[in-house]
């Protein structure tokens, strides 16, 4: 990994990045949109390096946060940020699959639900030779229903999937959440200025 250092994240708290991994603003939107208030079972999917988990336990330190990611690479800078941040007790980072989640973490289980995932459907637009930039921007290891239906496993009666995506596919992704019996409930777009058009949403849904 090429250029690794360490950027602040407010309040004491400081995440490793490189140039093959690193965070957006939508990131910070969507962690915000979908923070966890108080003693909270949480997970992200596709954490990258691990910017979420991290934010979130900027204020609160009684979260208990598992943060699934299949790039190795991008798994061990996490961990370097978890221990950087002495944050082992709150946030734990899995090497995994989001599609082979089941029998690794429990069914039912978790209040929170997040993935920030890529924008592109496979084979859509430009495609990036880089094989992480291509994982984060396009859906080559994984689709819409299969963030959805494993949220929707992972998640108890009540529980919330937050996600981002770029307005075009909005219809998408209510679509599968209904699929896999999550509800959509709050959705909150987002504008660069009052002028344009919106560029990302924020939808809220529970199960």
């Amino acid at each position: 990994m090429k250029n690794i250092h360490l950027e602040p994240l407010g309040n004491g708290i400081q995440i490793y990045v490189s140039e093959s991994y690193h965070f957006s603003t939508d990131t910070i939107l969507l962690a915000d949109f979908a923070k966890p208030v108080g003693k909270k079972k949480c997970v992200e999917l596709g954490t990258g390096c691990g910017t979420i988990p991290l934010l979130w336990c900027r204020h609160n330190k009684v979260l208990e946060i598992t943060a699934v990611e299949i790039q190795e690479n991008a798994c061990e800078l996490a961990q370097k940020s978890v221990d950087y941040n002495n944050l082992n007790d709150n946030i734990k980072i899995l090497n995994a699959d989001l599609k082979e989640l089941k029998g690794v973490l429990p069914s039912g289980y978790y209040d929170v639900v997040v993935c920030n995932p890529p924008y592109k459907i496979g084979g859509g637009g430009i495609t990036n030779p880089e094989s992480s930039k291509l994982i984060a921007r396009h859906e080559s290891e994984c689709t819409l229903d299969d963030i959805c239906k494993t949220a929707s496993e992972l998640l108890q009666f009540g529980g919330k999937f937050c996600i981002c995506q770029r307005p075009e596919r909005l219809a998408d992704v209510m679509e599968s959440m209904r699929k896999f019996s999550i509800e959509p409930k709050t959705l909150r777009l987002v504008q660069q200025r009052k002028e344009k058009a919106p560029k990302l949403f924020l939808l809220e849904g529970r199960r």
